[in-house]
């Protein structure tokens, strides 16, 4: 399991505590345990915060605000993603919109992601 530092772990404690509208409800859905999968939500990782984690699977799922348009975003987005890769992690990134737009829609595919990486055995 991925592992988090002291600074990481206490900035994931805060995070937990101020989740945005749609990292709630996708956390609503995902930590009923859909097919059986388990998710973490604000998992320290390496350097990192992943929004949702799911060991079974090696897959995070991360939900993006706008702000991830803007500066310097997108390059850090893609650097984290590789360091997450590296790790043999598979990183699904969800705009927010998305999620307010049609929750259900988006955990089914979150839960097939998560189910059809668990039954390959992709690491």
């Amino acid at each position: 399991m991925l592992q988090g530092a002291v600074e990481t772990n206490r900035r994931a404690r805060i995070l937990r505590k101020t989740m945005s509208l749609p990292e709630v409800l996708l956390w609503v859905a995902l930590k009923k345990r859909p097919d059986g999968l388990k998710f973490r939500k604000q998992h320290p990782s390496g350097p990192y915060v992943a929004d949702f984690y799911c060991h079974e699977a090696r897959m995070i799922v991360e939900v993006d605000g706008a702000a991830h348009d803007c500066g310097d975003r997108p390059e850090r987005d893609e650097r984290r993603d590789a360091w997450f890769a590296e790790r043999g992690l598979d990183v699904m990134r969800i705009p927010a919109r998305e999620l307010l737009n049609d929750c259900d829609a988006v955990v089914r595919g979150v839960v097939a992601r998560a189910a059809e990486r668990r039954a390959t055995g992709e690491e």
